[in-house]
């Protein structure tokens, strides 16, 4: 299809299209039967012009999909790159996905993908044959012409054959190209997204004006657990041209300028009816553990309470990990516009397919007369995973027919109303035996769910029990944030083994490797090791080097970090970070490598500083002025490994790299000056906490 119209498709101004992934034998049936479509035409559509458009309901938040995805389908098809053109998360357009999350892009629609595009290249060279009258075995393809090999006069191209028209021709039992004749994929490529971004053409949701916007703020309860009563607007409504609009406890102020609108909402005057919760940021861990649910069993192995019986030391801790919120640089922002019977979205949004059916919801309609499209999202953490700025804006919209209304969230209110990572306390016991192998593993966790808890670690006996969360555990909503749970819960687990190493004399990684045989993880731990330079020396050895593995989806990752830290003032300063990963295949190299750099990134914030604070339902923390993300001078040099593991189909590398930040560190910690700092963050107030209880 020509690009201009492939433009206009998306109803913007600007071309929006992700991908990512990769798999040797990539199957043509979806990962899970009935997921994916099985007709290529869901996927691809071949221009006149000879240019490819792809259409994906995932989206680019930054990590790079549009650009891998755009690989897989231009290895099939003999393109470059950039004769892809990618269109993502429209959901008119592409056909349905779950949403963007998880470290699913390139593990489940990767392969799905792959093999549409294989089946097309097979189908364009019988339609080539039959047009250039010679066996499909003699022709040759590159960058969308097909000729006879030999003969370059007779040649056609895919534009000529599929006239922008749909194929109706279909081959099965394709299979995609074997790794050895693949040209692109194993090879860095650069972003599709790179040009724009830096040159700020790029367009997310806030920069969208589109004719007749009206920009809305909403009224917002000072504190968790309330409710709107009442309003006074007189004020408020006295400014020329503001609207004040309210639909059961949405109420709003509109403007054509937003300031206006701002200056509007200062102005409204309301009454609030309920209780905020009764804890705080000091009291919260307590809440979880004696307020919560019993524990429930996830898994067992061995007899806990024989091997405890044997066990020559006896350890215990107890773990915690404060709220933490997602923080994107783009706050939740959607545009919504009511015509002619149908509502249209444009949403900052990690689900469009699921913020359809909650708008559909909202407003009573049907799906089919709701249609959400993604422009590039400004990050998104499991935070965007859910969209009330979606809803909101469209149930303003169809107050005001035929009006675009804009609802940006600003700082303040997406701090106060983020789905925070869950605060949880973790119960760790664990036991020696007499020649240093851990005997028992005993694992309690409270507030969240055992996620990722158990690792490729071989103990004789073992037990994990959990509450999870429920409705009301929280003071707040809680969602996903990189990899749910798996962060909290290997900050205990690796912390935990530290600690039990440190009591048996034996070195970290040693340690490690003697209750490991799965052979992934050996090869991975070996190499990070042989990478860092580590000489084995039992903690804590004044060094200041920590070691933690981590897992999600099939990727494996091990981190080793070089701390100093200032016993005067308790600041921890990391000046050394490597992380070794073996994620399968790996489709783009460099953009794997500045998604592990992202995550290690991301990990020195909720290992160091990342706490949302809060007393009863208020938020104290609702800026970037108190609520710290990484500062380009906290970085030491990030050094990636990416071992190489092509036998492996692609695994996700969305969320697996932050996992073992906070482990790593707070072992660093202990090795550098024995003194374990047992909650995240790690603050200075915290690590002289535990210098003063070392003694």
């Amino acid at each position: 299809m020509r690009r201009r119209e492939f433009i206009q498709a998306t109803g913007l101004t600007g071309l929006f299209l992700f991908f990512r992934g990769r798999a040797q034998a990539a199957p043509l049936m979806a990962p899970r039967p009935g997921e994916y479509p099985q007709d290529f035409n869901a996927y691809l559509r071949f221009g006149a012009d000879g240019r490819v458009g792809c259409f994906v309901g995932k989206v680019e938040l930054g990590q790079g999909s549009m650009t891998a995805l755009a690989m897989l389908v231009a290895e099939e098809l003999e393109l470059h790159p950039d004769q892809v053109d990618m269109l993502m998360g429209d959901t008119d357009l592409c056909p349905w996905d779950r949403a963007t999350g998880g470290s699913m892009s390139m593990w489940q629609l990767g392969p799905a993908l792959r093999g549409a595009a294989a089946e097309a290249r097979a189908v364009l060279l019988e339609m080539a044959a039959e047009r250039l009258k010679a066996p499909a075995a003699d022709l040759d393809l590159k960058a969308g012409l097909v000729w006879v090999k030999g003969q370059p006069e007779r040649k056609i191209t895919f534009g000529a054959m599929v006239q922008g028209q749909r194929v109706e021709r279909h081959l099965r039992g394709v299979r995609p190209k074997p790794l050895a004749a693949c040209a692109l994929v194993g090879r860095s490529a650069p972003r599709k997204d790179a040009r724009v971004k830096i040159t700020g053409a790029a367009q997310y949701a806030g920069d969208l004006r589109l004719p007749g916007t009206l920009h809305a703020c909403v009224v917002r309860p000072p504190a968790h657990g309330l409710t709107l009563r009442s309003l006074d607007a007189a004020a408020a409504e006295r400014i020329p041209g503001v609207r004040v609009l309210r639909d059961g406890t949405l109420a709003a102020v509109l403007h054509e300028q937003p300031d206006e609108a701002r200056r509007a909402l200062e102005l409204v005057q309301a009454q609030w009816d309920g209780s905020e919760p009764g804890v705080d940021s000091q009291s919260i861990y307590r809440h979880l553990v004696e307020r919560g649910p019993e524990l429930k069993l996830a898994s067992r192995k061995g007899d806990l309470q024989a091997m405890e019986a044997r066990s020559t030391a006896v350890l215990e801790g107890e773990y915690r990990n404060a709220y933490v919120g997602h923080a994107t640089l783009e706050p939740h922002t959607s545009v919504a516009r009511w015509e002619d019977g149908r509502m249209t979205v444009w949403a900052s949004t990690q689900a469009p397919f699921r913020i359809r059916t909650d708008v559909a919801q909202a407003l009573g309609l049907a799906a089919r007369q709701v249609r959400v499209i993604t422009p590039y999202v400004g990050g998104g953490f499991g935070g965007k995973l859910v969209g009330p700025d979606a809803v909101e804006a469209a149930r303003l919209a169809r107050m005001v027919p035929g009006r675009p209304v804009q609802l940006a969230w600003g700082r303040q209110e997406d701090m106060f109303l983020d789905t925070f990572r869950p605060a949880a306390v973790i119960k760790l016991r664990s036991g020696l035996d007499a020649n240093g192998y851990v005997s028992f593993w005993d694992y309690q966790v409270f507030g969240i769910g055992p996620n990722e808890a158990e690792f490729p670690y071989d103990f004789p006996a073992t037990r994990y029990q959990a509450t999870g969360e429920f409705p009301g555990l929280h003071p707040f909503q809680t969602g996903a944030w990189r990899a749910p749970g798996a962060c909290t819960n290997a900050f205990a687990r690796e912390c935990h083994l530290d600690l039990t190493a440190a009591k048996a004399g034996i070195d970290p990684l040693a340690f490690r490797l003697r209750h490991v045989t799965d052979q992934r993880l050996i090869r991975l731990l070996e190499t990070l090791a042989q990478r860092f330079g580590y000489v084995p020396a039992p903690a804590p050895s004044g060094r200041g080097v920590g070691l933690a593995c981590g897992a999600w989806r099939g990727t494996l990752v091990a981190a080793m970090a070089q701390v100093s830290v200032d016993r005067a003032t308790g600041r921890i300063r990391v000046e050394r970070l490597m992380e070794a990963v073996d994620l399968g295949l790996v489709v783009n190299p460099d953009g794997a490598r500045q998604q592990v750099e992202g995550g290690l990134t991301m990990g020195l914030g909720y290992a160091l500083a990342e706490e949302v604070r809060f007393q009863g339902g208020r938020i104290l923390d609702r800026n970037f002025d108190t609520y710290q993300i990484p500062r380009f001078s906290w970085l030491p040099k990030l050094e990636v490994v990416l071992v190489d593991n092509p036998d492996l189909p692609a695994q996700g590398l969305g969320e697996p790299p932050v996992i073992p930040i906070g482990a790593a560190l707070a072992n660093a910690v202990f090795d550098a000056v024995g003194a374990r700092v047992y909650q995240l963050p790690m603050t200075p107030e915290r690590v002289l906490e535990a210098l003063k209880a070392k003694g």
